[in-house]
């Protein structure tokens, strides 16, 4: 039967053992050849209109037939579009419109109180994006590269590498990533691409004067980089609840991304999620002082998935590696004059009193505020990820040695980058053995990136919150997404099993 609509106060069944009832606001919008999505966690009833579904449906179709095309594209097509679209963006005509389109996008940002602090595009971003593209340009095909090849009497199997098929992205506002989802294009993958509505303007202008031209020049596909025109949230549902996606790969932070995950899986459709970041940095009995102030201002440089979030001091240290602490934010503070501390109950009488009553200026939601520099956290908010553009901003919490650090890790954490600094080396095994994240390290925080670690651009980085990913790395790049096939090749005519 189809659902053609909805009864205010029907049952909807979830989770095998629950029900929740339809509001009447939902019944009285659904129509027919809308669809239902029920997250089967919490029982959300997400609505998606059929003019969204139809049109998103369109897109995946087009990327679908442009997936088809690109089979028949060779190597150096792909290669030559990659060097257009470096060519273009080295353009300063092309850049100067990009660049009057992102400050559109930036100043209706700050008009609605969003955060610009990854929105805005200056040189740094433009360099970093042309130094990606020319690491594609430059690496090797893998499309139909062989994984191993098995010789028996009589019959080979070759084991090699395929592309996926159309692969979707849900970016936030961040422009640059519109050109590292361009690197599925290598693997013989196409991208069809949903970006956040702050960054809307821009993604829009790079298609029209950036991509487009660039997949024209190389004679690729028009629509084997696509970009989903429709900005409500139902237009990501639908995306993620079509199979026809080979893999989505969904960035972001928060309860959004875990919906969004958990409407990917439901569905069947494999799902990378880069959701909460904040890295934790612990310092134990043995930490060197000197060390441990490095490491934390260089992972409070700017706000990004990989920054310091929360730390945790060893009791038997905090004498001089609190006021250690305290300088190491200042020097990540010192350009914008300030920084945050959100000292967790029972750890407050290790930090300097006058903390709790001086101000700190710092920015909410677009507005400038006067607030303490240190406020106290309650512990259900240990796993607060705290979102800041200019003031540095952390969890403090004195643990009673290293076990009590990493069960609070395991616990509060979203399970993602942590740090130990601790010149014992048999405390470092022991924290790597033990510590349940993907991302382990003696030092800064901010390494945990693919283009930073592995010098190659990166789709996203994934966390263990939601459990560990079977068979692959927390580090997604553009040639990770791929799928494997095997050839045999009979060499005797009469062979019998």
């Amino acid at each position: 039967m189809q659902l053609d609509r909805l009864i205010p106060g029907m049952l909807i069944p979830f989770g095998g053992d629950r029900a929740v009832s339809v509001p009447a606001g939902l019944a009285n919008e659904f129509r027919a050849g809308d669809m239902l999505v029920v997250c089967q966690t919490d029982g959300a009833l997400l609505h998606i209109p059929a003019d969204i579904r139809n049109a998103v449906r369109d897109d995946i179709s087009a990327s679908s037939v442009a997936f088809k095309a690109l089979a028949a594209r060779s190597d150096i097509q792909i290669v030559a579009f990659f060097e257009a679209f470096v060519d273009l963006l080295e353009d300063d005509a092309v850049w100067s419109r990009i660049v009057e389109a992102n400050a559109r996008d930036v100043a209706n940002a700050r008009a609605t109180g969003r955060s610009t602090g990854r929105l805005a595009l200056g040189s740094t971003a433009r360099d970093g994006m042309i130094r990606g593209l020319r690491i594609w340009a430059a690496s090797e095909g893998y499309r139909h590269a062989d994984i191993d090849i098995r010789q028996h009497d009589g019959w080979t199997v070759s084991v090699s590498r395929a592309p996926v098929g159309v692969v979707g992205f849900i970016f936030e506002g961040r422009p640059n990533v519109l050109v590292d989802a361009t690197g599925v294009l290598r693997n013989g993958n196409t991208a069809l691409i949903r970006i956040g509505r702050d960054a809307s303007e821009t993604a829009r202008c790079m298609m029209d004067h950036a991509i487009r031209p660039a997949l024209s020049r190389s004679g690729l596909p028009d629509d084997a980089v696509r970009l989903i025109a429709r900005q409500e949230r139902a237009a990501a549902w639908a995306m993620l609840s079509d199979r026809r996606l080979g893999v989505a790969v969904v960035r972001g932070s928060g309860p959004a991304v875990a919906q969004l995950g958990e409407v990917a899986r439901q569905c069947g459709v494999a799902v990378s999620l880069h959701g909460t970041g904040g890295a934790w940095l612990i310092a134990d009995a043995h930490a060197d002082r000197a060390r441990f102030i490095s490491a934390v201002a260089a992972s409070l440089d700017r706000k990004v998935c990989n920054t310091l979030n929360v730390c945790c001091i060893d009791r038997a240290r905090v004498a001089d590696l609190v006021p250690a602490l305290l300088e190491g934010m200042e020097r990540a503070a010192s350009p914008i004059g300030g920084f945050r501390i959100h000292v967790l109950e029972g750890s407050e009488d290790y930090l300097p009193a006058s903390l709790f009553s001086t101000v700190v200026i710092t920015t909410r939601e677009g507005r400038v505020v006067d607030e303490p520099v240190a406020t106290m956290l309650p512990h259900a908010r240990l796993s607060t990820e705290w979102a800041w553009d200019e003031t540095p901003e952390i969890s403090f919490v004195v643990v009673d040695g290293l076990e009590e650090a990493i069960s609070l890790f395991d616990q509060d954490s979203p399970r993602f980058v942590a740090s130990l600094i601790s010149e014992d080396r048999t405390a470092q095994n022991r924290f790597f053995d033990a510590v349940n994240a993907p991302f382990v390290g003696n030092g800064f925080t901010r390494w945990a990136d693919g283009h930073y670690a592995l010098d190659k651009p990166e789709l996203g980085l994934s966390n263990w919150e939601q459990g560990r990913p079977l068979g692959r790395g927390a580090i997604m790049s553009g040639d990770d997404i791929f799928s494997v096939r095997y050839r045999m090749e009979q060499d005797d005519i009469d062979l019998h099993r």
